[in-house]
């Protein structure tokens, strides 16, 4: 099944699919380089953001990959696969460069050096964010050959990956993504998100990850029960958008996820 899996994701679009493979190579570099360098940065090992990178954009690019199959015109899906591949190749790239360098890629404006950089990055993801937005433009405007509640549901996974970017643009702007305490602090293992005071990335990787798990969700409520599937949704979708809501309220009135006190 996972064979078949990538030989469709291959089939729907070969930039992206091997895009996505490029980053999983560099998740294995960031994981070696963890294992022989104990440099530490903010609490925690350098390489543990280029490793939680790399499993991110592998999963945005395959992601991708899936949904512009949808679109009708070729022309635009590899604008925006190309859009993706740029935008997501700089943003990697300094990333690394910077956990090679020891110190950090995001809120680093303690040289003209790292400001350059983390303005770079910037850059880049405004425009990658651009290029979602026209994406769930075309998927409200465009005529998709897909069932209503599996449209739907891509489109709200859409709508909310947009919008969890939002909450990246709020920490790039406060060059900070805990309220309440110093970036750094206690966090949970790995993903580090705060458990003293409140996290933006924690809302912000729910937000992101909708895209993955409404349209999954449907194709299993599909699969379950086509009668009864849009139902099923409509209340899963409004839960999962509430836990969205709910997350963004703890982390901005400074409360953690999850409480370490």
């Amino acid at each position: 099944m996972l064979t078949e899996f990538f030989y469709e994701l291959r089939a729907r679009n070969k930039s992206l699919f091997w895009f996505g493979w490029l980053n999983v190579i560099t998740l294995i570099l960031a994981a070696f380089m963890f294992l022989i360098d104990d440099t530490i940065i903010m609490g925690i090992n350098a390489w543990i953001k280029p490793m939680k990178f790399a499993i991110s954009i592998t999963i945005y690019a395959w992601t991708f990959a899936w949904l512009l199959r949808y679109l009708p015109d070729p022309k635009i899906r590899n604008f925006i696969a190309r859009g993706i591949i740029i935008c997501m190749t700089v943003e990697n790239g300094l990333i690394y460069m910077q956990a090679f360098r020891g110190t950090t890629s995001h809120f680093n404006v303690h040289t003209a050096f790292d400001g350059m950089v983390f303005s770079t990055m910037g850059i880049f993801i405004l425009i990658n964010t651009f290029i979602v937005f026209y994406t769930v433009i075309l998927f409200f405007s465009k005529k998709i050959a897909l069932e209503t509640t599996l449209l739907w549901a891509w489109r709200i996974g859409l709508l909310l990956f947009f919008l969890g970017g939002i909450s990246g643009g709020i920490m790039s702007a406060r060059l900070a993504h805990s309220v309440g305490t110093a970036d750094g602090g206690t966090g949970l293992p790995l993903l580090n998100w705060s458990t003293v005071a409140g996290d933006i990335r924690s809302a912000h990787f729910i937000a992101l990850h909708g895209l993955q798990i409404i349209p999954l969700t449907t194709l299993l409520f599909l699969k379950v029960s086509r009668q009864n599937a849009g139902t099923l949704v409509t209340v899963f979708t409004v839960i999962y958008c509430g836990v969205c809501l709910w997350l963004h309220w703890l982390a901005f009135n400074g409360l953690p996820f999850i409480s370490s006190r």
